[in-house]
């Protein structure tokens, strides 16, 4: 029997949201299924004293892996277009660490569903391993329907006459939330990839510096694809952006607001990690949904969820606002 389990990419700096993702799973997924934590980087010590009390959940070990997609990353990526704008050097650091979502194609689950952690689980992923039976991969994002900053440089890539338009689109992702299968993207897969990328410049067809859209890239050609959101039935269409869908909360469950139906995951994709630890500790922070992010928060810990919110004090915010001022600077000049 194929074994099955998540995968989620996290480290100390996400903290508040890896324990409130991992407590939503338990309770809308499964309190059986196995969770295992890939390192973004080392600071790891608050989430290894955490999953000491959990132990369904573990942290991905293989290095060697791990090294081997950071490589790949950081090499494609320094030929990228955008490589040569200073600006960029931090940025291909932090893609090169999200690069490491790929190590679930070598680790211990026959099938698998990946979240990224700023995400909170909302409903039961049975349907996702069935259709993984059918497909290689499974998606639930809208990325296909952007019209400005396409993954993809469509009217390139049909330039070619490889691929239309029509052909393109349904292929276009997100690297937030998939599940597939373990055995994908080979070595020498990898390699042909390169070298197509680098060698042939196929690396001017990736839009940005970013993994997800590499990830497009990655799946372009001989795999087969399920999005939710391209699905026939209108039930399995929804939303799951924080800051872009209007949800309904019954019970600490959001349902999609339009026909009430229910949605894979709410995902904070453009909320600062440091708002979670501060809405954490009682400051007034907004949040989208914040009751039900703190409802999983402190699931296990009833008496430290904040009642009170108080606005940070003016000298806290003069201290931000510098440090902010600061880390700008820092990026013009390297």
């Amino acid at each position: 029997m194929a074994s099955c389990g998540i995968y989620t990419l996290a480290n100390d700096v996400v903290f508040d949201q890896l324990v409130a993702f991992l407590n939503s799973v338990e309770v809308n997924v499964s309190p059986d299924i196995p969770v295992c934590i890939i390192p973004y980087d080392d600071r790891m010590e608050q989430v290894q004293k955490e999953i000491g009390d959990r132990p369904n959940v573990s942290i991905y070990e293989d290095q060697q892996e791990i090294q081997r997609w950071e490589d790949f990353a950081k090499e494609v990526w320094l030929n990228h277009p955008l490589a040569s704008e200073k600006s960029d050097a931090r940025l291909i650091e932090s893609r090169m660490r999200f690069q490491r979502k790929m190590v679930a194609f070598k680790g211990d689950f026959d099938k698998f569903v990946l979240y990224d952690a700023d995400t909170l689980a909302m409903k039961p992923v049975d349907d996702i391993f069935l259709k993984l039976d059918t497909y290689d991969f499974v998606f639930d994002d809208w990325e296909h329907a952007k019209t400005r900053l396409t993954a993809l440089d469509i009217p390139r890539i049909e330039a070619t006459g490889e691929l239309t338009e029509s052909q393109i689109r349904p292929k276009l992702h997100c690297a937030s939330f998939f599940a597939s299968k373990k055995g994908l993207f080979t070595p020498e897969d990898v390699a042909e990839i390169k070298m197509r990328l680098i060698e042939q410049r196929e690396i001017e067809w990736i839009n940005s510096i970013s993994e997800a859209f590499l990830f497009s890239y990655l799946t372009l050609r001989g795999y087969s694809i399920f999005n939710y959101t391209l699905s026939p039935n209108a039930q399995d269409r929804t939303g799951n952006c924080a800051d872009a869908d209007p949800f309904v909360n019954q019970d600490n469950v959001l349902y999609n607001e339009q026909g009430l139906k229910p949605i894979h995951r709410i995902h904070y994709m453009n909320f600062a990690a440091a708002d979670f630890a501060r809405v954490s500790k009682g400051e007034d922070v907004n949040i989208p949904h914040r009751d039900v992010f703190l409802h999983y928060r402190f699931l296990k810990q009833p008496n430290a969820k904040p009642s009170n919110f108080a606005e940070p004090d003016l000298f806290t915010k003069i201290g931000r606002f510098k440090d902010k001022a600061l880390k700008k600077i820092k990026r013009a000049i390297t």
